[in-house]
């Protein structure tokens, strides 16, 4: 066998058990346990701190507003999806107020024309030229447009 062949077959061969040898010491214990994924890392994200509460939390003190929206287009958005995360407001609601976003660019995230959202399931508008420089809320109600 050429020298050239024996050098690059010698190469390789190092290349592979440094790789294999890598692989086994950095994929975790628990690797595998369910399926392609670390058994551990269940309860580290258990363990992590709860941000969003869920909109069940709103009706106790918001329940007019919930059956509002309940009634709306909206109905399938949870509360926290423009509200941002409630952990704070639901454990003191009179110094954590929640975002109460008004802005055309705000309501633009789902609603300015984008041709791969499905038309018929998003309400679609022009923002610069529909009522221009007016607030989306001027207009429409968020939890009943």
């Amino acid at each position: 066998m050429p020298l050239h062949l024996k050098r690059l077959l010698m190469t390789g061969v190092v290349i592979v058990s440094l790789f294999l040898l890598l692989k086994h010491a950095l994929t975790p214990d628990s690797f595998g346990q369910y399926g392609h994924y670390r058994g551990k890392a269940l309860n580290e994200i258990a363990a992590l701190p709860i941000h969003y509460v869920g909109s069940k939390s709103c009706v106790s003190c918001h329940d007019t507003i919930v059956t509002m929206k309940s009634e709306g287009y909206h109905s399938d958005l949870a509360c926290e999806g423009c509200h941002g995360a409630a952990y704070k407001h639901i454990e003191n609601p009179k110094t954590e107020k929640l975002i109460k976003p008004d802005s055309r660019e705000f309501c633009g995230k789902c609603h300015s024309i984008n041709k791969a959202r499905p038309e018929k399931a998003i309400t679609q508008q022009n923002i610069q030229g529909h009522n221009p420089g007016k607030k989306c809320v001027i207009c429409h109600n968020p939890h009943q447009p």
